[in-house]
């Protein structure tokens, strides 16, 4: 029996149900992937990465405003926190495009909008109100528990997840695995897609656009845990 991988189509990401965590990524797998276009993605996806660079150099003097726009009037400016979203959604896409996933060998757009087609999405849902006072601490104390676990997943990686750390050597497998079978496990996929999961999670909290503290879940596979099938 054929253990070939299929695509499936996953709808963006909707509004988070009454136990979803607010940060919601979703994905889906394609198929056929080529053997060897992963060998040469970290050239392909440069270009991304030093767009990048200047936009996370950018969400870090927004990151600043924002606190004290959270402390003084409990609210996240709406679009400071669209360009935040955008750029953690853009990096995801090219994390899924290369070494954070290898998911797809569609080249992932130039923009911080959602791309409906795209078989990567990620969205969080904006905040009527922030806690003033967590502002203070859940950025570097509340959220240390979860930068201790970050830094074996990610390892190395600062802007994006796509190089370093235990998500890196999976991601290597799977290429491995693409290579000499044209095959992508599925189990595999499912358990970088959690991993992924969890590192967006606490990089939507360490950024302030949410209170909601991170689950210690790993949720994997393509859909947020209590969407249909």
């Amino acid at each position: 029996m054929s253990t070939h991988v299929t695509s499936s189509a996953v709808p963006p990401p909707g509004p988070a149900g009454p136990q979803g965590y607010p940060a919601r990524l979703t994905a889906r797998l394609d198929a056929p992937l080529s053997r060897w276009l992963w060998l040469v993605k970290w050239l392909l996806a440069l270009p991304h990465h030093v767009v990048l660079f200047f936009l996370w150099a950018a969400v870090a003097g927004v990151s600043v405003v924002a606190f004290f726009a959270i402390l003084f009037t409990g609210r996240y400016p709406r679009p400071l926190f669209d360009f935040t979203s955008g750029v953690l959604r853009w990096s995801w896409r090219v994390a899924y495009y290369a070494y954070g996933a290898l998911g797809t060998d569609r080249y992932p757009p130039f923009t911080l909008a959602d791309v409906p087609d795209y078989p990567a999405h990620w969205e969080v849902t904006y905040p009527e109100h922030l806690s003033r006072g967590l502002v203070l601490v859940k950025w570097w104390l509340l959220a240390l528990p979860h930068s201790l676990i970050l830094g074996f997943l990610v390892g190395g990686a600062r802007l994006a997840w796509f190089s370093g750390g235990l998500i890196g050597l999976l991601t290597l497998f799977a290429g491995v695995a693409l290579a000499f079978t044209g095959l992508y496990p599925r189990g595999l996929y499912d358990l970088l897609l959690g991993l992924n999961r969890w590192v967006l999670r606490v990089a939507a909290y360490a950024v302030l656009l949410t209170d909601a503290y991170p689950p210690f879940r790993l949720d994997q596979g393509g859909r947020e845990p209590g969407t249909a099938a």
